[in-house]
């Protein structure tokens, strides 16, 4: 036999017919009663059944924040399904590009892209790019050639050779969506949101606002015709999460509204432990008791408080944290106050400033999914600074722990940025007048405020409490 990819069997391609590529004989040998059918290469269930798992981490290394999770002793590999619904290898939709191209991408996408995309579950067995995302592509060509271009896209980026093969999958992929898009039936199906949303994705990355605006908006009439995205979500989670998180980091603004409290109505809903926690303001340290909030501001600030130091990490887990994230960022970000002329009691400023520090520590502790967060993390770090610069000798006075936390949150979301050195000076003349200066001393007055305990955040506030220090010596 043939060692070449399935085709037909001999005798169909003889006779030029098509074959069904049923095992061990096709329908057309068993109706014309021909015992002899042999395909171009073994029956598909004996090539899946005898096919080893592909080690993918040697030829295509996932990014530096991926693969440090893994050990440098092992491979990540690539479980393939002994079934044939999930075969990108052998069956998958025709493309402009060599199969060996194909392949390539399509190794590179299961193997870096799904975890550059979902960072928040590492396993190829349940990561959903690789187990819910990947079959709809392989069904779909519109949705298989927008992934084939994320991972075309990355990888001619690194190579740095121009992007001939991203620009013939770009117009594929625009010709095939719009086709989808035309038609009622298809125009709001998951695989047409998902290929919409990774298109206005990519319109970003390349400075390509308006198209990407356009994008975004026909996303959102489409997860209206779906009913809303917490209809979405109920019947296509991955789709709903990634709509949500995508068009609220490109716009830089919630383009969904949120839930209330009680997880009514149509909007993005909190976690189920949202409900039940409540925003009691009991027992609180000083700093925080008489400290003088808009409520809209306070019931979240709080909430979250209490939600977290009953929390440990591993009672919240991943998707939680996202869909928790995703939740509060669009509650923050969604208030809108109107300033009035006279502010003398600092409310608003005050509240602008828990306000942004409470949205650039959720991002800080979920980290970048999907697409990368950084602008929108840099222009909140510009209005965090805005406010501050208003009351920080008030706050720093009468609220000093809890300008310590905004000030490392300003000085951690801000690392690489000139505001780093702004943030970085004034938190360490606080913590000597406050007499906070070792880690030791300052972790309880983060945990005083709003705080998660988690190894690896806790290692990154630590990291750049000591380079500040290490700025201010002489």
């Amino acid at each position: 036999m043939r060692k070449t990819l399935r085709r037909s069997c001999d005798a169909c391609a003889k006779s030029k017919l098509s074959c069904d590529l049923l095992t061990p004989r096709c329908s057309r040998c068993i109706k014309r009663k021909v015992t002899t059918c042999v395909y171009a290469n073994e029956p598909l269930s004996t090539a899946l059944a005898e096919r080893p798992a592909t080690a993918y981490s040697d030829v295509f290394p996932g990014p530096e924040n991926v693969s440090r999770k893994f050990s440098s002793d092992n491979a990540m590999t690539l479980y393939i399904p002994r079934t044939p619904c999930f075969d990108p290898f052998d069956s998958y939709p025709t493309t402009r590009l060599s199969r060996t191209r194909v392949q390539q991408l399509i190794q590179h996408f299961l193997s870096n892209i799904a975890f550059q995309y979902y960072p928040l579950d590492l396993q190829m067995s349940t990561n959903p790019f690789v187990v819910s995302w990947w079959p709809l592509a392989l069904q779909d060509p519109a949705l298989f050639h927008v992934s084939l271009q994320t991972a075309s896209l990355d990888i001619e980026l690194r190579a740095q050779n121009g992007f001939s093969n991203s620009d013939i999958l770009m117009a594929v992929s625009v010709s095939l969506v719009r086709q989808r898009v035309e038609a009622p039936l298809l125009a709001s199906r998951d695989e047409t949101i998902d290929s919409v949303v990774t298109l206005a994705a990519i319109e970003f990355g390349k400075g390509n606002t308006a198209v990407g605006n356009m994008h975004i908006n026909g996303v959102k009439r489409m997860v209206q015709m779906r009913g809303g995205i917490h209809q979405l979500k109920l019947t296509s989670p991955l789709t709903a999460r990634m709509v949500a998180w995508v068009s609220l980091i490109l716009m830089q603004s919630p383009q969904f509204d949120a839930q209330n409290d009680l997880m009514v109505g149509d909007g993005i809903s909190p976690i189920p432990q949202w409900p039940v926690t409540m925003a009691t303001q009991d027992q609180l340290p000083s700093y925080l008791s008489d400290l003088n909030l808009d409520p809209r501001v306070s019931d979240i600030f709080f909430r979250l408080r209490n939600l977290f130091r009953a929390s440990q990490p591993d009672s919240l887990p991943s998707t939680d944290l996202h869909d928790l994230t995703c939740f509060v960022l669009h509650k923050l970000l969604a208030w809108c106050p109107q300033p009035t002329e006279t502010d003398c009691s600092g409310i608003l400023a005050t509240s602008q400033c828990v306000r942004y520090a409470a949205a650039l520590y959720m991002l800080i502790i979920h980290g970048p999914t999907y697409f990368s967060h950084a602008h929108l993390q840099s222009n909140m770090v510009l209005q965090l600074r805005t406010y501050l610069e208003d009351i920080m000798t008030s706050i720093s006075v009468y609220h000093g722990p809890l300008a310590i936390w905004i000030l490392l949150i300003g000085m951690v979301a801000s690392e690489n940025t000139s505001d780093w050195h702004w943030y970085a000076i004034r938190i360490t003349v606080l913590a000597e007048q406050l007499h906070v200066c070792a880690w030791e001393d300052v972790l309880p007055c983060l945990e005083g405020v709003l705080w998660f305990r988690e190894p690896r955040t806790e290692q990154i506030f630590k990291h750049r409490w000591a380079e500040a220090w290490t700025l201010s010596a002489p």
